[in-house]
């Protein structure tokens, strides 16, 4: 009887720790920081954002963009005024994150009558490492002023993994003391 519920608990802590630890695939918002640094035009010095997406459609394979549908949201401190994607020239359908296999590529980000963040203005749905003014109302009347830098934030675990990984250490000790008093090696 004492070795079916050693069993029954050692299996239990077993489950619990597999559970947390080896949990299937999810979707998850990834968080990046971004850098402008603008080294030329009317405008130099550093600006600072930030963009997150769902990266559940993401296979990792050839040249992938995700948008406003995979929950892309951006804040740009840009002059002094607070940009959101909202501010985009084609919202909804833009801005976009751009990958290639997987891999970052770009913010592409037009802001009408103010800049663009992309690889190219004439391909505005492409992003990119470059900064450009736009000098007039013709949205392609640009000046590359600066680039663009991308750092990824660090994920914090989930609550119930620590959770789930401190009840199987607790048992998994738990059952180990009780085995050292018990006197059975």
């Amino acid at each position: 009887m004492k070795l079916a519920k050693d069993i029954s608990i050692a299996a239990f802590a077993v489950a619990i720790s597999v559970a947390t630890i080896a949990k299937p695939t999810q979707a998850a918002l990834v968080n990046y920081g971004f850098t402008v640094n603008a080294t030329s035009g009317d405008n130099p010095g550093q600006y600072f954002g930030s963009f997150q997406y769902n990266d559940s459609t993401l296979i990792g394979i050839g040249e992938e963009t995700l948008g406003i549908s995979n929950g892309l949201s951006i804040a740009f401190n840009y002059l002094g005024t607070q940009y959101t994607e909202a501010n985009d020239f084609d919202y909804p359908s833009s801005p976009v994150v751009s990958f290639t296999d997987g891999n970052l590529s770009g913010l592409s980000y037009l802001v009408e009558d103010q800049f663009f963040i992309g690889n190219d203005p004439g391909k505005p749905n492409t992003g990119g490492t470059k900064f450009y003014s736009i000098l007039s109302a013709d949205l392609f009347s640009t000046t590359e002023v600066g680039t663009v830098s991308y750092s990824k934030s660090t994920p914090v675990p989930e609550p119930m993994t620590i959770i789930g990984i401190a009840i199987a250490g607790a048992m998994a000790l738990g059952m180990k003391r009780k085995k050292k008093l018990s006197g059975v090696n």
